[in-house]
């Protein structure tokens, strides 16, 4: 299994939440492909921790559908599947509805200036074709109102199905077709200063549905045929 060049990423305070962070996200990104082989023995080496945290994060990985396993046989990060995806979809985009109507009466203008501020470093990294970086802009840009909601509900909800959309709004990003999103995330900040709790929600929901376009794209398997990638939005 080729793993990242890095060693010892993990401090000892945080183990098995930083081993769990560190797979996860080298599978979203892509670091670890699709179909490939995950060895305890190799994660240990990277990671620098014992086998223990390696395997509860595995174990979360594959309750997330980012990770297959077979008992004593073999552990591989799952192919992309779109079924899934489109599920994960369908509840994502309803969960960050609720976290915006929830958290509206809490957005003060600090939390305003972070969505916005989250926003030109999306909009910076989509320029510059940093998809990794507009993936965390874009993150931190929908943290906000999932924060000002204090509804833990919502974060654990989240923490299960963000992960898979994750490895879809990569391909999305690498591409001009998911620089629309700019300008929406500026609609939703209007819409959240302006006070109108369903004119927001309405437009944070028609954000996360926009992944549904690329999702008619996928094959079965998580490939974009040649043809479909050729079509992307210019």
């Amino acid at each position: 299994m080729p793993v990242p060049q890095s060693h010892g990423l993990v401090s000892r305070s945080l183990l098995r939440e930083n081993a769990y962070r560190a797979i996860r996200d080298a599978i979203v990104d892509g670091t670890l492909a699709p179909g490939e082989r995950l060895n305890d023995a190799d994660l240990v080496e990277w990671l620098g921790v014992s086998r223990t945290p390696v395997r509860e994060a595995l174990a979360r990985l594959e309750q997330a559908g980012l990770v297959q396993t077979k008992p004593g046989r073999y552990t591989i990060v799952s192919p992309l599947d779109v079924r899934a995806a489109r599920s994960a979809q369908s509840v994502t985009a309803a969960v960050h509805e609720l976290a915006v109507r929830e958290s509206l009466p809490n957005l003060s203008a600090v939390e305003l200036d972070a969505m916005r501020a989250a926003n030109a470093r999306f909009a910076d990294a989509l320029r510059r074709g940093d998809v990794d970086a507009a993936v965390v802009a874009d993150d931190e840009f929908h943290g906000v109102p999932v924060a000002a909601s204090a509804n833990g509900a919502i974060r654990s909800v989240l923490e299960q199905f963000t992960p898979l959309l994750r490895r879809v709004e990569h391909l999305r990003f690498s591409s001009l077709s998911g620089r629309s999103s700019v300008a929406q995330h500026d609609r939703i900040i209007a819409l959240c200063e302006a006070g109108d709790a369903d004119g927001a929600a309405a437009a944070v929901r028609a954000n996360w549905e926009t992944l549904a376009p690329l999702l008619d794209t996928l094959t079965p398997d998580g490939d974009r045929p040649a043809d479909a990638a050729d079509a992307s939005p210019r």
